[in-house]
């Protein structure tokens, strides 16, 4: 790990710093902005990899976080069903408006959405799970149990068939 964090890799840490889970960022010297980057470079399986999607609700445009397998595709009948409202892709700029993070890092933390996060069920499968820390070549290792710790966010069945 670094010393000399991006700023937006080092709110990251700090946050993980303030649930005392040992938590840490590894910065890597290639990027790790797709599932299948990440898991090349760290070393791990793609279904591992806790990739974190931003979406918004079509009527209200209230941003929606989903935590998916970096495996799965997320079916977006099912996270409507859930929250009650249909959701749409937004754009990199209501992302980053909304979590401070560009799209390739964002994180599952440092924000806080009306909607608590869904987190893709199959990631309880796996004992170790990676997540992205604020940057494209940024991420943290941590368990499942921490992620639902971390997030606040609700497990749930959300891959598309």
């Amino acid at each position: 790990m670094s010393n000399n964090l991006k700023t937006s890799v080092q709110r990251v840490q700090d946050i993980l710093k303030s649930h005392n889970l040992g938590l840490n960022v590894v910065q890597f010297q290639t990027t790790t902005r797709t599932s299948q980057e990440a898991a090349d470079t760290i070393g791990c399986t793609v279904a591992q990899i806790a990739k974190t999607l931003i979406f918004k609700t079509k009527k209200s445009q209230k941003p929606v976080c989903v935590i998916a397998s970096g495996v799965n595709r997320v079916d977006e009948k099912k996270i409507a069903n859930y929250i009650g409202e249909a959701i749409e892709r937004p754009d990199a700029d209501f992302v980053r408006e909304h979590t401070g993070f560009a799209i390739g890092g964002v994180s599952p933390v440092g924000y806080e959405f009306d909607i608590k996060p869904l987190i893709d069920e199959d990631l309880m499968k796996y004992e170790e799970l990676w997540a992205a820390a604020g940057a494209p070549d940024a991420s943290f290792r941590l368990t499942p149990q921490d992620l639902i710790k971390i997030t606040h966010g609700t497990v749930a069945d959300i891959k598309k068939a």
